[in-house]
């Protein structure tokens, strides 16, 4: 069975990339940070549509605990799905900062780059051991990197970071037949940054060739495809999924 890692699978993407993946047939394994009650809730979610998932905790910008995590990953495969190997994982976690480059501290820059960058390059390596011949990796990015917004240059500037490590992953992957791509969201309707308020969601929807922000799941679905074996001769790749931003 195809048994996949979601981090921050408890809410927006990766709650939906986790419903997705798990109507798919696959195992899901989501990680949660600060909101247990809410993991919980996709995991009966999917239970609901027949599916299976485990949630567990992992704090993305604190690498010491990575080992850890490992082990609870092999405990969940081994007593939920009698699995030893996982075929897909998502880096997904992330927050978002608004603040001009003038007024970012210091704190505020390290913390962007421990989840979006730092984290996501060790937890791969980590987890690396436990992924089969022929997996899926793949990394949430960000238009952010394609169009210049102003007030969010570190966390920009560390998913562009991001994107450069897939293409290196891919290389380094290759002979072990694992693919890595990233997907970059345009302006989605999340509570990434606090979210959206009317205001600001005209103004995106303005930008966008569609007319309208997206939908978590609608990011979710290009993530489940590059999963699945639809995606198996895509690699290397950055998909923006977008609707148009600034075209």
């Amino acid at each position: 069975m195809d048994i996949v890692v979601i981090t921050g699978g408890s809410r927006g993407i990766g709650a939906s990339t986790a419903i997705d993946c798990a109507r798919r047939g696959q195992g899901v394994i989501l990680t949660y940070h600060r909101n247990p009650e809410a993991a919980q809730k996709v995991v009966r979610h999917i239970a609901t549509d027949g599916g299976q998932a485990v949630a567990l905790p992992l704090d993305v910008a604190n690498i010491s605990t990575f080992a850890s995590f490992r082990l609870a990953v092999q405990e969940a495969l081994a007593s939920t799905w009698q699995a030893d190997r996982l075929s897909g994982l998502v880096n997904n976690a992330g927050y978002g900062i608004f603040n001009p480059i003038a007024a970012v501290t210091e704190d505020q820059f390290d913390g962007l780059m421990n989840v979006h960058l730092k984290g996501p390059f060790f937890l791969t390596q980590t987890l690396l051991p436990l992924l089969r011949d022929g997996a899926s990796i793949v990394n949430l990015t960000s238009a952010t990197t394609r169009v210049a917004t102003a007030g969010v240059a570190p966390y920009a500037s560390f998913k562009g970071g991001l994107e450069v490590l897939t293409r290196y992953m891919a290389k380094e992957f290759g002979e072990r037949r694992i693919r890595v791509n990233s997907v970059s969201p345009g302006a989605i309707r999340t509570e990434l940054g606090g979210g959206l308020n009317a205001e600001f969601e005209r103004l995106l929807a303005a930008q966008t060739a569609l007319g309208r922000v997206g939908e978590p799941d609608e990011v979710a679905r290009v993530i489940a495809m590059l999963l699945a074996s639809d995606g198996a001769w895509i690699n290397a790749q950055n998909i923006e999924v977008a609707g148009g931003y600034t075209i």
